[in-house]
């Protein structure tokens, strides 16, 4: 079994060997490490801005594979999971070194409105990409390294102020990251099926999947209902139930494991949700019913 899908920032911070700017939610990552090979995966609870400057970071997202090398970066959405794999520089030192920025819907819309954007939905979805970082956007990032070297004594307005210009400099790059900007708070409509498929066992919310098709939260539970003939939360937590059953009958995966992967983030709460649906604990019903 793989490493534990990790959620980002909130528990990310608290796993990683970094330094933390953060204000009311607004957080910015520092992270230096000494690594060959490092995997894992992340939910990214917030819209991410990754900067690497020394290494190489892979993300494997949407069937596809993104290498950020020094002095790149990528802008990911928020509520998608991201396999990646972080390598040291292999003709230096072996040491890599990134930033990651979390960026919330707030941020988005004060940006907006500051830049005097108006409000758009995109025909079509703009794609995800490695871009490189001009000098503007680097001289920003190392006006950062003074924060990084107190972040006790920062004050915490400050931070969103370092966003904020982080935005403008991010829209003044080119055209395409505008656009990309612009859909973080904007989703196209899409399909409630495949979403709702594509991301069953990931630890989303009904507020994430809302977000991920392009709807406020009323129009997709009301879309919702309309397909399945059920409230999505009830929908979504029998077919995460059911898929562990199976794991349980049909696997020696322990019963932590099992929650984690069926989308679950409590041990306890998955272990009583189950015994609702079943009359027996994950545990008993293993003993009853495995054919592992």
């Amino acid at each position: 079994m793989g490493d534990k899908l990790v959620k980002a920032p909130q528990e990310l911070a608290a796993t990683q060997e970094q330094i933390i700017l953060k204000m009311n939610g607004l957080l910015v990552m520092k992270a230096c490490l000494f690594t060959e090979k490092r995997r894992g995966s992340l939910f990214l609870e917030d819209h991410m801005l990754l900067f690497v400057q020394r290494g190489v970071y892979t993300i494997n997202y949407g069937g596809k594979i993104y290498n950020v090398r020094k002095n790149e970066m990528i802008l990911l959405k928020k509520a998608i999971v991201v396999q990646y794999l972080k390598t040291g520089d292999p003709e230096g030192d072996g040491m890599m070194e990134y930033r990651m920025f979390f960026l919330k819907d707030d941020l988005l819309r004060e940006f907006a409105k500051m830049a005097n954007v108006k409000p758009q939905k995109p025909a079509v979805s703009t794609a995800v990409s490695v871009k490189p970082v001009n000098e503007r956007l680097l001289k920003y990032v190392d006006s950062l390294n003074p924060y990084f070297s107190e972040p006790e004594n920062i004050d915490e307005n400050l931070i969103k102020i370092k966003l904020l210009e982080l935005l403008f400099d991010l829209a003044a790059a080119d055209q395409d990251l505008m656009l990309q900007l612009l859909q973080l708070k904007q989703q196209v409509r899409s399909d409630i099926p495949k979403i709702v498929e594509d991301n069953i066992l990931n630890p989303v919310s009904v507020n994430d999947l809302a977000y991920l098709s392009g709807r406020s939260l009323s129009s997709f539970k009301r879309d919702f209902q309309s397909i399945y003939s059920m409230p999505p939360h009830q929908w979504i937590r029998e077919r995460r139930l059911d898929r562990a059953k199976d794991l349980l009958m049909n696997s020696s995966l322990s019963v932590t494991d099992i929650c984690f992967m069926t989308g679950f983030e409590n041990i306890t709460h998955f272990s009583r949700t189950f015994k609702e649906r079943y009359d027996l604990s994950p545990v008993s019903y293993r003993q009853q019913f495995s054919f592992a």
